[in-house]
Protein backbone atom coordinates (compact mmCIF):
# COMPACT_ATOMS: atom_id res chain seq x y z
CA UNK A 1 0.00 0.00 0.00
CA UNK A 2 1.29 3.66 -0.96
CA UNK A 3 0.15 6.42 1.68
CA UNK A 4 0.04 10.12 0.08
CA UNK A 5 -0.37 12.85 2.40
CA UNK A 6 -2.32 16.26 1.18
CA UNK A 7 -1.37 19.35 2.82
CA UNK A 8 -4.50 21.84 2.03
CA UNK A 9 -7.09 23.60 4.29
CA UNK A 10 -7.51 20.50 5.70
CA UNK A 11 -5.01 17.58 5.86
CA UNK A 12 -5.88 13.86 4.78
CA UNK A 13 -4.43 10.68 3.40
CA UNK A 14 -4.62 9.35 0.22
CA UNK A 15 -4.57 5.45 0.82
CA UNK A 16 -3.82 3.21 -2.35
CA UNK A 17 -3.40 -0.51 -2.84
CA UNK A 18 -5.26 -4.37 -2.84
CA UNK A 19 -7.90 -5.31 -0.59
CA UNK A 20 -8.04 -1.98 1.17
CA UNK A 21 -12.40 -2.04 0.99
CA UNK A 22 -12.66 -4.52 3.36
CA UNK A 23 -10.52 -1.93 5.81
CA UNK A 24 -13.72 0.80 5.41
CA UNK A 25 -15.03 0.85 8.56
CA UNK A 26 -11.57 0.70 10.25
CA UNK A 27 -10.34 3.45 8.23
CA UNK A 28 -13.22 6.23 8.53
CA UNK A 29 -12.94 5.11 12.28
CA UNK A 30 -9.68 6.97 12.26
CA UNK A 31 -11.10 10.16 10.45
CA UNK A 32 -14.16 10.57 11.95
CA UNK A 33 -16.66 9.44 14.68
CA UNK A 34 -18.58 6.14 14.95
CA UNK A 35 -22.30 7.05 14.25
CA UNK A 36 -23.92 6.62 10.66
CA UNK A 37 -22.46 6.22 7.57
CA UNK A 38 -24.42 7.45 4.61
CA UNK A 39 -23.10 5.40 1.87
CA UNK A 40 -23.94 7.27 -1.82
CA UNK A 41 -23.34 5.04 -4.52
CA UNK A 42 -24.89 4.16 -8.40
CA UNK A 43 -26.42 1.95 -10.15
CA UNK A 44 -23.18 0.47 -11.59
CA UNK A 45 -21.41 0.21 -8.49
CA UNK A 46 -23.54 -0.45 -5.95
CA UNK A 47 -24.15 -4.10 -7.07
CA UNK A 48 -20.74 -4.66 -7.59
CA UNK A 49 -19.34 -3.56 -4.16
CA UNK A 50 -22.46 -2.07 -1.97
CA UNK A 51 -22.45 -5.25 0.51
CA UNK A 52 -18.69 -5.63 0.99
CA UNK A 53 -19.23 -2.12 2.23
CA UNK A 54 -21.57 -1.77 4.26
CA UNK A 55 -20.19 -5.72 5.95
CA UNK A 56 -17.07 -3.06 6.51
CA UNK A 57 -18.65 -0.27 8.09
CA UNK A 58 -20.74 -2.49 10.61
CA UNK A 59 -18.46 -4.43 11.56
CA UNK A 60 -16.59 -1.31 12.86
CA UNK A 61 -19.88 -0.45 14.35
CA UNK A 62 -21.38 2.03 12.25
CA UNK A 63 -24.93 2.11 11.18
CA UNK A 64 -25.59 2.59 7.45
CA UNK A 65 -28.21 3.85 5.22
CA UNK A 66 -27.65 4.24 1.49
CA UNK A 67 -28.60 6.19 -1.60
CA UNK A 68 -27.91 4.57 -5.00
CA UNK A 69 -29.14 6.56 -7.98
CA UNK A 70 -28.96 5.75 -11.93
CA UNK A 71 -25.32 5.84 -13.27
CA UNK A 72 -24.52 8.54 -15.93
CA UNK A 73 -23.46 12.56 -15.98
CA UNK A 74 -26.95 13.16 -16.57
CA UNK A 75 -27.33 12.33 -13.04
CA UNK A 76 -25.02 14.78 -11.70
CA UNK A 77 -27.66 17.56 -11.37
CA UNK A 78 -29.64 19.91 -9.19
CA UNK A 79 -32.47 17.66 -8.96
CA UNK A 80 -30.51 14.35 -8.00
CA UNK A 81 -28.62 16.93 -5.73
CA UNK A 82 -31.38 18.20 -3.40
CA UNK A 83 -32.94 14.34 -3.64
CA UNK A 84 -29.64 13.35 -1.87
CA UNK A 85 -29.62 16.31 0.90
CA UNK A 86 -34.17 15.12 1.19
CA UNK A 87 -32.64 11.34 2.15
CA UNK A 88 -30.47 12.87 4.82
CA UNK A 89 -32.61 14.89 6.35
CA UNK A 90 -34.95 12.26 6.34
CA UNK A 91 -32.23 9.71 8.04
CA UNK A 92 -31.85 12.24 10.42
CA UNK A 93 -27.93 12.57 9.72
CA UNK A 94 -26.43 14.56 11.97
CA UNK A 95 -22.49 16.65 11.88
CA UNK A 96 -21.05 13.44 13.76
CA UNK A 97 -22.04 10.95 10.77
CA UNK A 98 -20.32 10.58 8.06
CA UNK A 99 -20.87 10.10 3.55
CA UNK A 100 -19.32 7.75 2.02
CA UNK A 101 -18.98 8.35 -1.77
CA UNK A 102 -18.58 4.77 -3.30
CA UNK A 103 -17.50 5.29 -7.04
CA UNK A 104 -16.93 6.89 -9.87
CA UNK A 105 -16.06 10.92 -10.59
CA UNK A 106 -20.17 11.49 -10.92
CA UNK A 107 -20.74 9.97 -7.30
CA UNK A 108 -17.60 11.88 -6.10
CA UNK A 109 -18.40 15.15 -7.50
CA UNK A 110 -22.17 15.05 -6.68
CA UNK A 111 -21.42 13.50 -2.48
CA UNK A 112 -18.62 15.83 -2.07
CA UNK A 113 -20.87 19.06 -3.13
CA UNK A 114 -23.68 17.38 -0.64
CA UNK A 115 -21.31 16.56 2.09
CA UNK A 116 -19.91 20.66 1.70
CA UNK A 117 -23.77 22.09 2.32
CA UNK A 118 -25.81 19.81 4.39
CA UNK A 119 -25.61 20.95 7.25
CA UNK A 120 -22.76 23.43 6.02
CA UNK A 121 -20.50 20.33 5.78
CA UNK A 122 -20.57 17.20 7.27
CA UNK A 123 -17.47 14.61 6.85
CA UNK A 124 -16.89 12.82 3.96
CA UNK A 125 -14.86 10.40 2.34
CA UNK A 126 -13.88 9.54 -0.93
CA UNK A 127 -13.89 5.58 -1.94
CA UNK A 128 -13.07 5.49 -5.88
CA UNK A 129 -13.96 2.90 -8.22
CA UNK A 130 -12.85 3.88 -11.89
CA UNK A 131 -9.16 5.34 -12.66
CA UNK A 132 -10.45 8.91 -13.45
CA UNK A 133 -11.72 9.27 -9.84
CA UNK A 134 -8.86 7.65 -8.31
CA UNK A 135 -6.21 9.47 -9.93
CA UNK A 136 -7.88 13.13 -10.44
CA UNK A 137 -11.73 13.69 -9.08
CA UNK A 138 -11.41 12.26 -5.76
CA UNK A 139 -7.82 14.04 -4.87
CA UNK A 140 -8.22 17.91 -4.38
CA UNK A 141 -11.23 18.77 -2.68
CA UNK A 142 -13.00 20.40 -5.94
CA UNK A 143 -16.74 19.47 -5.73
CA UNK A 144 -19.94 19.95 -8.32
CA UNK A 145 -22.85 19.46 -10.34
CA UNK A 146 -23.56 20.30 -13.39
CA UNK A 147 -26.20 22.93 -14.74
CA UNK A 148 -27.36 23.30 -18.38
CA UNK A 149 -25.46 25.63 -19.44
CA UNK A 150 -22.12 23.39 -18.37
CA UNK A 151 -20.37 21.20 -16.54
CA UNK A 152 -19.30 21.48 -12.72
CA UNK A 153 -21.15 25.23 -12.56
CA UNK A 154 -22.29 25.03 -9.13
CA UNK A 155 -19.78 23.42 -6.04
CA UNK A 156 -17.40 24.04 -3.71
CA UNK A 157 -13.91 23.45 -2.48
CA UNK A 158 -14.53 21.14 0.33
CA UNK A 159 -11.57 18.32 1.08
CA UNK A 160 -12.43 15.17 2.06
CA UNK A 161 -11.18 13.44 5.25
CA UNK A 162 -9.76 10.39 3.61
CA UNK A 163 -9.23 8.58 0.08
CA UNK A 164 -9.40 4.77 0.15
CA UNK A 165 -8.28 3.68 -3.10
CA UNK A 166 -8.80 0.22 -3.38
CA UNK A 167 -7.14 -1.24 -6.98
CA UNK A 168 -8.62 -4.25 -6.70
CA UNK A 169 -12.01 -2.03 -8.12
CA UNK A 170 -10.45 -1.47 -10.89
CA UNK A 171 -10.38 -4.67 -11.87
CA UNK A 172 -14.17 -4.98 -12.74
CA UNK A 173 -14.18 -1.94 -14.88
CA UNK A 174 -14.99 -2.18 -19.08
CA UNK A 175 -12.08 -2.12 -20.36
CA UNK A 176 -13.64 1.03 -22.65
CA UNK A 177 -14.22 2.68 -19.08
CA UNK A 178 -10.64 2.02 -17.99
CA UNK A 179 -9.11 3.67 -21.22
CA UNK A 180 -11.61 6.36 -20.64
CA UNK A 181 -9.93 7.47 -17.00
CA UNK A 182 -6.35 6.76 -18.84
CA UNK A 183 -6.53 10.12 -20.38
CA UNK A 184 -6.19 11.67 -16.85
CA UNK A 185 -3.18 9.68 -16.47
CA UNK A 186 -2.15 10.98 -20.00
CA UNK A 187 -2.65 14.36 -18.67
CA UNK A 188 -0.39 14.24 -15.63
CA UNK A 189 2.45 13.29 -17.73
CA UNK A 190 1.83 15.82 -20.45
CA UNK A 191 2.02 17.99 -18.03
CA UNK A 192 4.53 17.53 -15.51
CA UNK A 193 6.17 14.08 -15.94
CA UNK A 194 8.14 12.59 -19.54
CA UNK A 195 9.72 10.16 -17.45
CA UNK A 196 5.79 9.01 -16.77
CA UNK A 197 4.78 9.29 -20.45
CA UNK A 198 7.83 7.03 -21.56
CA UNK A 199 6.35 4.66 -19.00
CA UNK A 200 2.99 4.65 -20.43
CA UNK A 201 3.64 4.29 -24.42
CA UNK A 202 5.64 1.37 -23.50
CA UNK A 203 3.20 -0.58 -21.29
CA UNK A 204 -0.02 1.17 -22.38
CA UNK A 205 -2.74 -0.72 -20.46
CA UNK A 206 -0.57 -3.08 -19.15
CA UNK A 207 0.93 -0.35 -16.36
CA UNK A 208 1.67 -0.91 -12.93
CA UNK A 209 -1.37 0.45 -11.31
CA UNK A 210 -0.84 1.37 -8.12
CA UNK A 211 2.41 2.55 -8.81
CA UNK A 212 1.03 4.73 -11.60
CA UNK A 213 -2.19 5.48 -9.83
CA UNK A 214 0.23 6.89 -6.77
CA UNK A 215 2.62 9.31 -9.21
CA UNK A 216 -0.15 11.16 -10.65
CA UNK A 217 -2.40 11.40 -6.86
CA UNK A 218 1.81 12.90 -5.69
CA UNK A 219 1.63 15.70 -8.85
CA UNK A 220 -2.16 16.12 -7.83
CA UNK A 221 -1.11 16.77 -4.14
CA UNK A 222 2.23 19.20 -5.09
CA UNK A 223 -0.44 21.24 -7.08
CA UNK A 224 -3.23 21.37 -4.61
CA UNK A 225 -0.48 22.34 -2.21
CA UNK A 226 0.28 25.10 -3.74
CA UNK A 227 -2.93 26.44 -5.01
CA UNK A 228 -5.89 24.81 -3.59
CA UNK A 229 -8.58 27.31 -4.74
CA UNK A 230 -7.87 27.32 -8.34
CA UNK A 231 -6.54 30.99 -8.56
CA UNK A 232 -2.90 30.07 -10.43
CA UNK A 233 -0.97 26.85 -11.16
CA UNK A 234 -3.95 24.30 -10.44
CA UNK A 235 -5.38 26.08 -13.46
CA UNK A 236 -2.64 23.57 -15.28
CA UNK A 237 -4.84 20.65 -14.85
CA UNK A 238 -7.59 21.31 -16.56
CA UNK A 239 -5.41 20.81 -19.56
CA UNK A 240 -7.65 19.93 -22.69
CA UNK A 241 -11.03 20.67 -20.49
CA UNK A 242 -12.01 23.93 -21.41
CA UNK A 243 -12.39 22.71 -25.19
CA UNK A 244 -13.37 19.24 -24.00
CA UNK A 245 -15.96 20.25 -21.75
CA UNK A 246 -17.33 21.69 -25.00
CA UNK A 247 -17.26 18.60 -26.57
CA UNK A 248 -19.10 16.93 -24.06
CA UNK A 249 -21.61 19.43 -23.62
CA UNK A 250 -22.29 19.49 -27.47
CA UNK A 251 -22.73 15.34 -27.25
CA UNK A 252 -25.70 16.18 -25.04
CA UNK A 253 -23.38 14.49 -22.61
CA UNK A 254 -23.54 11.23 -24.47
CA UNK A 255 -19.41 11.48 -24.82
CA UNK A 256 -17.37 9.89 -22.04
CA UNK A 257 -15.32 12.84 -20.02
CA UNK A 258 -12.37 10.77 -20.66
CA UNK A 259 -13.00 10.71 -24.46
CA UNK A 260 -13.85 14.62 -24.26
CA UNK A 261 -10.59 15.39 -22.27
CA UNK A 262 -8.86 13.26 -24.74
CA UNK A 263 -10.08 15.28 -27.91
CA UNK A 264 -9.73 18.44 -25.97
CA UNK A 265 -5.96 17.49 -25.39
CA UNK A 266 -5.61 16.52 -29.12
CA UNK A 267 -7.00 19.88 -30.19
CA UNK A 268 -5.15 22.00 -27.90
CA UNK A 269 -1.92 20.33 -29.12
CA UNK A 270 -2.67 21.27 -32.71
CA UNK A 271 -3.11 24.68 -32.37
CA UNK A 272 -0.36 24.75 -30.38
CA UNK A 273 2.11 23.29 -33.21
CA UNK A 274 0.55 25.70 -35.43
CA UNK A 275 0.47 28.69 -33.56
CA UNK A 276 4.61 27.62 -32.71
CA UNK A 277 3.89 27.18 -29.68
CA UNK A 278 5.23 23.61 -29.09
CA UNK A 279 7.11 21.69 -32.02
CA UNK A 280 5.20 19.51 -34.51
CA UNK A 281 6.80 16.55 -32.92
CA UNK A 282 5.65 17.16 -29.81
CA UNK A 283 2.15 17.54 -31.08
CA UNK A 284 2.76 13.94 -32.79
CA UNK A 285 3.71 12.08 -29.15
CA UNK A 286 0.39 13.49 -27.96
CA UNK A 287 -1.48 12.21 -30.82
CA UNK A 288 0.37 8.70 -30.59
CA UNK A 289 -0.36 8.10 -27.10
CA UNK A 290 -4.12 8.54 -27.30
CA UNK A 291 -3.92 6.61 -30.36
CA UNK A 292 -1.85 3.42 -28.42
CA UNK A 293 -5.07 4.22 -25.74
CA UNK A 294 -7.33 4.04 -28.17
CA UNK A 295 -8.81 7.27 -27.18
CA UNK A 296 -10.01 9.78 -29.62
CA UNK A 297 -8.35 12.89 -30.90
CA UNK A 298 -11.34 14.37 -33.21
CA UNK A 299 -14.62 15.38 -33.07
CA UNK A 300 -17.59 16.26 -35.75
CA UNK A 301 -18.30 19.55 -33.69
CA UNK A 302 -17.46 22.70 -35.86
CA UNK A 303 -15.25 25.37 -34.10
CA UNK A 304 -18.27 27.84 -33.83
CA UNK A 305 -20.32 25.01 -31.82
CA UNK A 306 -17.09 24.54 -29.24
CA UNK A 307 -16.89 28.28 -28.82
CA UNK A 308 -20.24 29.05 -27.69
CA UNK A 309 -19.97 26.33 -25.40
CA UNK A 310 -17.10 27.37 -24.04
CA UNK A 311 -18.26 30.80 -23.43
CA UNK A 312 -20.06 28.76 -20.58
CA UNK A 313 -16.97 27.47 -18.81
CA UNK A 314 -16.25 28.28 -15.20
CA UNK A 315 -12.65 29.04 -16.04
CA UNK A 316 -13.85 32.21 -17.81
CA UNK A 317 -12.86 35.65 -16.37
CA UNK A 318 -14.68 38.14 -17.95
CA UNK A 319 -13.28 38.43 -21.13
CA UNK A 320 -10.60 36.07 -21.70
CA UNK A 321 -10.37 32.41 -20.35
CA UNK A 322 -6.89 30.33 -19.37
CA UNK A 323 -6.17 27.69 -21.49
CA UNK A 324 -3.64 24.77 -20.92
CA UNK A 325 -1.40 24.66 -23.77
CA UNK A 326 1.75 22.05 -24.13
CA UNK A 327 5.28 23.50 -24.99
CA UNK A 328 7.15 19.67 -24.80
CA UNK A 329 6.23 16.60 -22.66
CA UNK A 330 6.17 17.38 -18.88
CA UNK A 331 6.00 20.94 -19.62
CA UNK A 332 2.64 23.30 -20.50
CA UNK A 333 1.67 26.85 -20.04
CA UNK A 334 -1.40 29.21 -19.13
CA UNK A 335 -1.91 31.12 -21.66
CA UNK A 336 -4.85 33.86 -21.66
CA UNK A 337 -6.87 33.64 -24.72
CA UNK A 338 -9.07 36.90 -25.19
CA UNK A 339 -12.92 35.52 -26.14
CA UNK A 340 -12.85 37.05 -29.37
CA UNK A 341 -9.67 34.64 -30.70
CA UNK A 342 -10.51 31.75 -28.60
CA UNK A 343 -13.08 30.36 -31.75
CA UNK A 344 -9.76 31.01 -33.83
CA UNK A 345 -7.60 28.96 -31.51
CA UNK A 346 -9.91 26.18 -31.70
CA UNK A 347 -9.84 26.24 -35.28
CA UNK A 348 -6.46 25.75 -35.75
CA UNK A 349 -7.03 22.94 -33.30
CA UNK A 350 -9.87 21.04 -35.22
Amino acid sequence: MKIIHVTASKEYDVKIGSGLLSTLGAELAKVSKIGTAAIISDSNVWPLYGEAAVAALESAGYKTVHYIFPAGEAHKSGANYLSILNFLAINHITRSDSIVALGGGVVGDISGFVAATFLRGIAYIQVPTTVLAAVDSSVGGKTAIDLQAGKNLAGAFYQPRLVLCDTDLLSSLPEDIFRDGCSEIIKYSILYDASLFSTLMRDGLDFDRESVIARCVELKRDVVAQDEFDTGQRQKLNLGHTIGHAVEANSNFTLSHGKAVAIGMAIVAGAAAKYGICSCDTQAKILSILAKFELPSATKHTAQELYESALSDKKRLGGSVTLVVPQEIGKCILRPTPIEALKDFIEAGL
